[in-house]
């Protein structure tokens, strides 16, 4: 397995895909990786030598923000809007959707499991 940025990638898949395991590298940016260090982005990654390897890993450096930067990063980002206490770092705060998403119904994904909370019984009072 190949160590690229501080992963190991797979040595079985394709280059551009086996890119993708990298954070911060999607699809469209490991091709673009793939061209600028002139190699194959459709062979497979144990057919590559240390040489290109070495190649991907210097594009890596100089032009993206990957893994342990870039998570970080986006901390940094969420960190900044709470202590701002703009709407987007409240929400980020009280752990509910931020991007404009109904809550209602359907938020359970950052809402977590449901909490029932007990209706009121129909008690009859006694006069």
């Amino acid at each position: 397995m190949p160590r690229i940025a501080g992963v190991d990638v797979p040595a079985e898949k394709i280059t551009w895909c086996a890119l993708t395991y990298i954070h911060g590298v999607g699809r469209r940016s490991a091709l673009d990786i793939c061209k600028e260090a002139q190699i194959n982005a459709f062979g497979r990654m144990k057919d590559l030598t240390e040489d290109e390897v070495g190649r991907i890993a210097a594009v890596i450096d100089r032009s993206y923000v990957v893994e342990g930067s870039l998570r970080r990063q986006v901390l940094q980002n969420i960190a900044r809007l709470k202590d701002i206490g703009c709407y987007r770092g409240v929400r980020h705060r009280r752990g509910l959707p931020v991007r404009g998403q109904r809550t209602r119904t359907n938020a359970r994904t950052r809402k977590g499991p449901r909490k029932t909370v007990a209706g009121k019984k129909g008690v009859k009072e006694l006069h």
